[in-house]
């Protein structure tokens, strides 16, 4: 048989046979004298297991690991991981279905955040904050959107347990009316900065309101404010640089008032 014959009668690509060669799963076969490969019945058989194998689970390590006489493996222990394996993907399926419910019960309320998917949690939040300015004049300040941007990508990549501890803090505040709407009052003072250069004379005043409007549980839950030697490079780097040299300043400003307070 020709490569593209056995691949056929085995349900795989010629492209999956060639990755195998390269793996060592599938031995070389002898070539005709036109340089072709030549592949017989036990080729097939192989490449048949190898491929019933994958579609248990295995990765291509573990199928080695099976058909390697010296692996130390037998096909019952490799079946036994992956049953765990499988029962752990089960469960954690079971969780994103869960997640996925409660995210359509938001949307069928009309409760589902633009910046979602989130967690059902920061959706919660997202929707107190949004109930709680609902009756404040004119357009929704743009910093507004882009802190629960930033919230959605903290709630991404932040550890577990600094993600809860923040938005238990946030929750709180989340939730008072009063807060809310004098945190729409310093974006709005963000807002007004978005033009100007570092040296406006308004800096000072967004910064103060800033670091005003943090109440303690949240400066708490936030842990150490970073310093400005923390806000060089890497993620720092990128947030500020997305804001006009204004805005950057007095944030920057803000946080070293807020770790004026933590002290």
């Amino acid at each position: 048989m020709r490569i593209g014959e056995l691949a056929a009668l085995a349900g795989v690509t010629t492209r999956t046979v060639r990755h195998y060669h390269r793996l060592g799963l599938l031995p070389e076969p002898t070539r005709r004298a036109n340089g072709y490969r030549e592949y017989g019945l036990r080729d097939a058989v192989l490449l048949a297991r190898v491929r019933r194998l994958t579609e248990l689970g295995l990765s291509l390590d573990e199928v080695r690991d099976v058909l390697a006489d010296d692996a130390g493996r037998e096909l019952h222990e490799v079946l036994t991981e992956l049953d765990g394996d499988l029962a752990r993907q089960e469960e954690a399926l079971r969780e994103r279905r869960a997640r996925v419910r409660e995210l359509l019960r938001l949307a069928e309320r009309g409760e589902l955040p633009a910046e979602g998917p989130v967690s059902p949690e920061l959706a919660a939040l997202f929707g107190e904050m949004a109930r709680a300015t609902a009756d404040l004049p004119g357009p929704e300040p743009a910093m507004a959107a882009r802190e629960r941007e930033l919230l959605a990508l903290i709630e991404t990549t932040a550890p577990p347990e600094a993600r809860r501890e923040l938005f238990a803090a946030l929750g709180s505040m989340g939730g008072d009316p009063a807060a809310v709407a004098r945190m729409y009052e310093v974006y709005a003072l963000l807002d007004a900065l978005a033009e100007a250069d570092a040296d406006d004379p308004r800096v000072a005043e967004a910064a103060r309101a800033v670091a005003d409007s943090v109440p303690e549980e949240v400066l708490e839950g936030i842990g150490d404010v970073p310093s400005d030697e923390d806000l060089s490079g890497g993620f720092a780097e990128a947030f500020f640089a997305d804001l006009s040299p204004a805005q950057a300043e007095a944030l920057r400003r803000a946080m070293r008032l807020l770790a004026e307070r933590a002290r």
